[in-house]
């Protein structure tokens, strides 16, 4: 029940926020890592709910589409971008991430589209995930 009412909490406080931050320099490994470590981020796009990454030591980040499914990665810093790897993705994820006036924009690199998030919410609590195959 938790879980759904801070989902609804998320989803209205998405629609109060615009889509894009301010314009400015990406930021470093080092800059991200201490942003982001021991941390959960919530990310929308477009007004609505995209998902949420749990960032860990070691770099490592478990993320979800706020479905109860998660997926295991780590990121690393290339070509200045943040570049994710997940356990069931091919290619790596790279991202270029700035502190906007709200929070965190980031900015999908690996595509000509270039897909922008931003922070909507922090949490020192984990994501909710479900066990593998639940409820199968």
């Amino acid at each position: 029940m938790r879980v759904v009412a801070t989902y609804l909490a998320l989803i209205g406080a998405i629609a109060g926020l615009p889509a894009t931050g301010l314009a400015g320099q990406s930021m470093s490994a080092a800059e991200f890592d201490a942003y982001t470590r021991g941390k959960t981020f919530y990310y929308g796009r477009d007004g609505s709910a995209y998902g949420g990454e749990e960032y860990l030591d070691d770099r490592r980040v478990r993320w979800s589409f706020l479905d109860g499914q998660c997926q295991d990665g780590r990121w690393y810093e290339e070509g200045g971008n943040i570049c994710f790897t997940y356990e069931h993705l091919d290619e790596p994820q790279c991202w270029s991430f700035e502190r906007g006036a709200r929070g965190l924009v980031a900015r999908f690199e690996s595509d000509p589209s270039r897909l922008e998030l931003y922070e909507v919410e922090q949490s020192a609590e984990p994501l909710h995930c479900l066990g593998p195959d639940v409820g199968a």
